[in-house]
């Protein structure tokens, strides 16, 4: 029985999670991710709608039908827009995917095709291009590179990305992750491209998607648990506790690819794996002391801002 979510909350949710399963391909690995997720999360909605589509129980067509004004219909399409081209590109079962949501919501043409010019001139922009406001690494031999301080300025930036709002901030996060590694190989004279980057953050466990997944459902959870004055059970992870994971993530991997790229990447998976925990447990230690940093950035950060910082011109 096709099951229609009860509110405009179950309905943007729903559709974050019919997105982030689109292209058919997601691991069992990256599935088990999402549903972690959604047990995290703690939300009395999260878990079970996960259950739900992936039973069949909820479509994008009975999503759609819940969601009746136009601010939430456009963000569902953003939210979908971001996850889909979480990893720099669609694949053809996404694209369809997109076109069969773009015709439910019934969007304004000028809306959806600005909302999709946002969304791919940061999920989409070049990796080279790292932002002006951290700095490169000098251009001294590679045994000679202090990538630490770089790594902190991306870091306190995603961190501060997640106490913003905006969907379009989220997005930001993984292609400044794949910036960040990119300037991390090339500092060890390793070119990297975007395919390289994908199985580098892959092989690290960062699924793409179920990141995305994550700071869209924080925000979600949040807003309409703000809205509805504290009624939604459980316990809802703010908006912090999503900047607290984006920062030691981002530490994390900057100092993975660090070690990695620098020893000449002898490490197995399973090394790398074993890596990167251990410098994210680490990391989780220190965002209380960049917390003041944190909160700075983020009063400096605009939709503006977040599309230069992802063209590399921020």
């Amino acid at each position: 029985m096709i099951v229609q979510p009860s509110s405009p909350h179950h309905a943007l949710l729903s559709i974050c999670l019919l997105a982030a399963y689109a292209d058919g391909t997601k691991s069992s690995e990256e599935r088990e991710e999402i549903r972690r997720i959604a047990a995290d999360l703690g939300s009395e909605d999260f878990a079970p709608l996960s259950r739900q589509i992936l039973l069949g129980k909820v479509t994008l067509a009975s999503a759609t039908a819940a969601l009746e004004s136009a601010e939430h219909r456009l963000l569902a399409y953003e939210m979908a827009l971001g996850l889909c081209e979480a990893g720099g590109e669609v694949t053809p079962a996404e694209s369809a995917f997109l076109d069969q949501l773009s015709a439910l919501l019934q969007l304004e043409t000028s809306a959806a095709t600005q909302t999709r010019q946002q969304v791919e001139s940061i999920a989409l922009a070049p990796v080279q291009a790292v932002p002006s406001s951290i700095a490169s690494p000098p251009d001294l031999p590679s045994t000679q590179v202090d990538n630490s301080p770089s790594i902190l300025k991306y870091a306190i930036l995603n961190g501060a990305l997640e106490l913003l709002p905006e969907t379009l901030a989220t997005v930001a996060i993984i292609p400044l992750q794949m910036k960040m590694v990119y300037g991390i190989g090339k500092s060890h004279n390793v070119e990297l491209d975007r395919g390289h980057l994908k199985e580098f953050l892959a092989t690290a466990g960062i699924g793409l998607g179920s990141q995305v997944v994550e700071g869209f459902a924080r925000k979600l959870i949040g807003r309409f648990a703000r809205q509805a004055a504290g009624s939604l059970a459980g316990k809802i992870a703010n908006q912090a506790t999503g900047s607290a994971f984006s920062f030691a993530t981002t530490y994390a991997l900057g100092h993975l690819a660090d070690h990695y790229y620098a020893g000449g990447r002898r490490l197995d998976t399973a090394a790398l794996r074993t890596k990167f925990t251990q410098l994210q447990e680490g990391a989780q230690s220190l965002y209380t002391k960049h917390l003041p940093e944190i909160r700075e950035r983020a009063r400096t950060l605009n939709p503006s801002s977040i599309l230069a910082l992802a063209r590399g011109t921020g």
